[in-house]
Order: structure tokens, then sequence, then C-alpha cells
């Protein structure tokens, strides 16, 4: 099968923040499907078959004067791509008891050694939501748990409840791409009873479970905690991400008129993860 083209655009960023997190966002929404971070900025990727001249001009963040970012472009193949985040992708530890890492990196002897393949899906544990999330997962007791990841992404969050005991776990996501990785990291860890599946909440009627966990963005948790409060389970506990200090005020008004009660936050670099129970 011939390999796909891609559009490799090179950002340079400074300061790299929230200028980076912002550029992420608005480049997803115009086509962008990979992103890899790197110390002078971000490398983004975009189907050539998606690209047209224009495809910059709108956003945003390009025209803030409070950041510098500049950018070069060129067409690269799909194995190339593939070699650049193996680059660039450097196994994680959270705390002394769970990594994440590639196939091609050595094991450690932590109590979790969870093995993931990226690819152009996101949550490897390196972002600031997904570490929180992992850490959260770390501080709580999933045996035997009925557990829903939203949003899986690479199936991380999935892989690790699994591990710490949880009987049950689905993983959802709306992109193909996500669906597909993180059916072949279920896989490749050896998780038995994560089913994964493609689609949005509106998959989750008639489910309940005992914790969901839900790393995605601030407007579609704001639409989704009234399906999430209805899917838990008395006692349950729910846990997000993806959202600023900013955003909790809005997150936790929304979580309390569905009788969830906001019990603890996590922040990293204005990232919050915050814990709610029912």
């Amino acid at each position: 099968m011939p390999s796909l083209i891609y559009i490799e655009y090179n950002f340079k960023i400074n300061p790299a923040q929230p200028a980076t997190d912002i550029l992420i966002a608005e480049l997803g929404e115009v086509g962008f499907e990979s992103f890899v971070e790197n110390d002078a900025g971000l490398l983004a990727y975009v189907l050539k078959s998606d690209w047209k001249e224009d495809i910059l001009k709108d956003l945003f963040i390009l025209q803030n004067p409070d950041f510098k970012i500049t950018w070069s472009s060129k067409e690269i193949v799909q194995q190339n791509w593939n070699a650049e985040w193996e680059k660039n992708f450097h196994p994680i530890k959270v705390g002394d008891q769970c990594m994440v890492r590639a196939p091609f990196h050595d094991s450690e002897n932590v109590a979790y050694d969870i093995v993931i393949e990226p690819k152009m899906s996101f949550g490897t544990g390196h972002h600031e939501t997904t570490n929180m999330m992992l850490q959260h997962i770390l501080d709580t007791d999933f045996e035997g748990k009925s557990v829903l990841d939203m949003g899986c992404g690479t199936g991380v969050l999935a892989i690790l409840a699994k591990m710490k005991g949880a009987k049950s776990v689905d993983a959802i996501d709306i992109d193909e791409w996500c669906f597909l990785n993180s059916k072949e990291n279920v896989e490749r860890n050896n998780c038995n009873n994560i089913e994964v599946y493609q689609g949005d909440s509106s998959l989750l009627a008639n489910r309940k479970y005992d914790i969901i966990l839900a790393n995605i963005n601030r407007n579609i948790l704001l639409e989704d905690i009234p399906v999430y409060a209805k899917c838990l389970n008395t006692g349950g506990i729910l846990f997000l991400s993806g959202f600023y200090l900013e955003d909790l005020d809005a997150i936790s008004s929304k979580c309390g008129l569905y009788g969830l009660e906001f019990e603890k936050k996590l922040k990293n670099n204005n990232w919050i993860s915050a814990k709610y129970v029912n």
C-alpha cells in the first residue's frame, strides 16, 4: 500500500506557553492530525490531501503580538513522520510506580510498565493533562471497578486502570485513528476486558460505571457532564481534565447541577485535572 503524504509544519514559538497549546487546538480545527512538541516549538502534520495554501490564514494565535511564531513547511511520507516521533518520544515516569514507554525503550522495575506506540493519537503521558490523569489513577483504588475512558486517545488511561485491577473498561474515542491505535495498544499490553469503541457520548446510553475518566476539552466536557453523571453508579468517581484553571469554576458548577461534588484538583502549568464524587 502506498505511503501517505503529509505536510510537516515546523513552528518556532516564543514564549512557548500558552501559545503552543492554543496553536495545537487551532491547528486541529483546520485538519492537522498530529503534533510533536520540541524545545523550539512544535512540529505539526496534515495530510497533503487535506492541505490548502491558506490553511493558516484564520489562526488567531498567529496574529497575537504577545507571541513570536515563525514556521516553515515541507512534504514528508508517513514513515518519516513515524521516525520523527520515535526520535522525540522519550519514556516518562509517573511517581515511582508507573512508566510509559515506546516499544523501542528498555523497561524498568516499576509496578506498572505501559508500552504505547502513539503514532498520531493523543495520550503518551507527556502532556500535562494525561500525566495528571495517570496520577489520579495511581492514587485511586480500581480493584473490581467498572471504568470508562472517554476520549481515550492511545488508550493509556484505560490500560493503567486495567493494570490496577479494574474488572471491565470501556475506551471510547470519536477519532478513527485513536480507535485503531487504542486497540493496538490494548493488545500490546495484554489487557483483557478492555473494549474499545469509536464514537461519542451517544454510545453511553444505559451504561453504568464506577469510575469515569474524561480527558477531552472544556466545551465537550461541559456538554457531556450530564451524560457522565447519569452513567455513574452511586458513590462513583468522575475524573476530568483537558481544561485550564480559569475553566474550573464553570466545570465544577456544571458538575454540581448533576449532584457531582468537587473533591480535589491537580494543577500543572495552568492545566487542571479534577476529581468529583456523587
